[in-house]
């Protein structure tokens, strides 16, 4: 590794860095029953800027990796990640851990995470990494569903744990399928065919468990969860969406924020937040409730634009150099930390079911900050090492011109 400052990525680390302040400032807000009953301020919000100080650290080491290497720990990391995250479709596996009725999380050596986000990390690195090297036009079917088979692998556990994450990786996959030019023909079936199995399997345990109040066994226990979020979010036809049950409390303190918070353009303000104290898992989920409640739509608007800003930042990054395995990871993981925060914005906002995905960096959990931070990291190294190549070129093309003979003209 070269540890060399001059080509890092100011805008990269500007946009990280501000992310992190409004995250402390969030978390402070937010924290509020997990203050009041672990009796202490250190424990639950120490911790969180321990794992923010250490993803600052993570992303400033990576930055200085070479993306070779980078590629290289994608194939290892997704071996890894897809055992974890198949072990925790094991009844009685030890080192499963239950939260909230969802079996997401791992627990070794006392390190307590969750496998699908090192799946969601490794699988855009190896993703990108395979489009990278289409070469020919029957380049495109052969890693089109090559891609396709790898991505298939890794989704299905994840989707019995947690669909709205398997959701965001296909269309992630998607997005790089089309930055790779794969022919509609093949994107489009695939989306067709995704559809297709997402409306039957709703039809199935809407009629088949929801409705006649069956219990559902199996890894996909959970799509009963899934259906009922859906269905509650779209039963517009009653008043029952406004009667506050232990279902849809989240969502009913959520818009009670949010309706504070817009009566004033900054909001009520930092600290002043009344609903943290009633909204179930403020500082998680729905975090972007509280933060709207303090800093009004001004607020909201500064933090959407922020992580735009990371997307608009990626885009320019890769336009600027012509290495397709460095613009597609940069995109994948840009466009990852882009459409998750909007996800999880529309969720609190109450445009969309209750999905479960955090702000990130905003969010209290330790593996996303850590994940969210190397995705910052990777996206620097590349930045950092393409001005490096460029500079390399320029030296080369000057030193020639330099050691070229002089003519003379008589």
């Amino acid at each position: 590794m070269k540890w060399s400052f001059n080509n890092i990525d100011k805008s990269f680390w500007a946009l990280f860095l501000i992310l992190i302040v409004m995250a402390v400032i969030a978390l402070f807000s937010a924290s509020s029953t997990l203050v009041y009953s672990r009796g202490s301020v250190l424990g639950p919000i120490g911790s969180q800027m321990l794992f923010l100080l250490l993803g600052i650290i993570a992303a400033g080491v990576i930055q200085f990796i070479p993306t070779y290497w980078v590629r290289l720990g994608g194939y290892v990391l997704l071996g890894i990640s897809t055992l974890l995250v198949y072990s925790t479709m094991i009844p009685g596996n030890p080192l499963v851990v239950t939260i909230n009725g969802a079996a997401r999380w791992v627990r070794i050596a006392g390190i307590t995470f969750q496998p699908s986000e090192l799946a969601k990390l490794s699988l855009i690195i190896v993703i990108a990494d395979q489009l990278a090297r289409i070469r020919t036009e029957a380049d495109k079917s052969k890693y089109f569903y090559r891609t396709l088979i790898i991505a298939g692998i890794v989704m299905l556990p994840v989707m019995a744990s947690n669909l709205s994450t398997a959701v965001l990786i296909g269309l992630i996959i998607f997005c790089l399928w089309v930055l790779a030019r794969i022919p509609w023909k093949y994107t489009m079936s695939v989306v067709g065919i995704a559809i297709l199995v997402l409306g039957l399997g709703y039809a199935i345990v809407e009629f088949g468990f929801v409705r006649p109040h069956r219990e559902m066994h199996g890894p996909f226990k959970r799509a009963t969860t899934w259906v009922s979020r859906i269905d509650r979010h779209f039963d517009q036809d009653d008043g029952s969406k406004y009667v506050l049950t232990d279902e849809n409390i989240q969502e009913v303190y959520a818009s009670v924020a949010i309706a504070r918070g817009g009566k004033t353009p900054l909001g009520v303000g930092p600290g002043n937040s009344k609903e943290r104290d009633y909204l179930p898992l403020a500082f998680a989920d729905y975090i972007f409730a509280i933060f709207v409640e303090e800093s009004g739509f001004i607020g909201a608007a500064v933090l959407i634009f922020l992580y735009l800003a990371v997307l608009f930042r990626a885009c320019y990054v890769s336009s600027r150099f012509n290495d397709m395995p460095a613009m597609l990871m940069t995109m994948g993981l840009a466009l990852m930390i882009t459409c998750q925060a909007l996800i999880s914005m529309l969720v609190a906002v109450g445009l969309g079911p209750v999905t479960g995905q955090p702000l990130p960096l905003i969010s209290r959990g330790g593996t996303s900050v850590l994940i969210t931070s190397i995705y910052f990291g990777i996206m620097m190294a590349v930045s950092r090492e393409q001005l490096e190549l460029r500079e390399r070129v320029n030296e080369t093309i000057e030193q020639s011109l330099d050691d070229a003979p002089i003519v003379t003209l008589e």
